[in-house]
């Protein structure tokens, strides 16, 4: 299988979020069972249906943890060159049409949050942003039109 890149900061947060659904998710909803039990009747007691619906979405969201967790790579750009954009880098484009400059870091498929800047490398975006140069310019097909962008700036910082 291949391996998934991640930031140090993406593979923390997935770590943590594992964290939080065995030591405090998982424990309460065992708590809510319990006592949607002393209610009475299972068939028609709605809080324990709910209970034990949270239960599978809990369990279903800490094997795919797990799992994202065992394929993650954690890239290291300490010792990358800000000469070519590559994953980890903070890019600065400029909307050729628009005139209007974004900054990117482009992070892992999971940590994507384009409101704070993060971009996945699987993003139309992303992916043709890979290999770029500064002053190189590159088009990106959306749906409504065709953007061209223009490599302003790259640099790796602590991600």
């Amino acid at each position: 299988m291949a391996k998934i890149p991640i930031t140090k900061k993406g593979y923390a947060a997935l770590q943590a979020e594992l964290e939080r659904y065995k030591k405090v998710e998982r424990p309460k909803n065992i708590k809510d069972i319990e006592e949607a039990r002393g209610h009475g009747d299972l068939k028609e007691n709605a809080e324990y249906h709910a209970a034990k619906e949270r239960q599978s979405h809990i369990a279903v969201r800490i094997r795919d943890l797990e799992h994202k967790l065992a394929e993650a790579q954690i890239i290291d750009t300490s010792n990358f060159s800000n000469e070519k954009v590559l994953f980890g880098a903070t890019v600065t484009v400029k909307d050729t049409q628009a005139e209007k400059e974004q900054r990117y870091t482009l992070v892992g498929q999971d940590e994507g949050d384009l409101k704070n800047g993060r971009l996945s490398v699987q993003s139309p975006v992303g992916r043709a942003l890979i290999g770029k140069r500064v002053g190189d310019t590159f088009e990106v097909k959306t749906p409504a039109k065709v953007m061209e962008y223009e490599v302003l700036n790259i640099c790796f910082e602590e991600s």
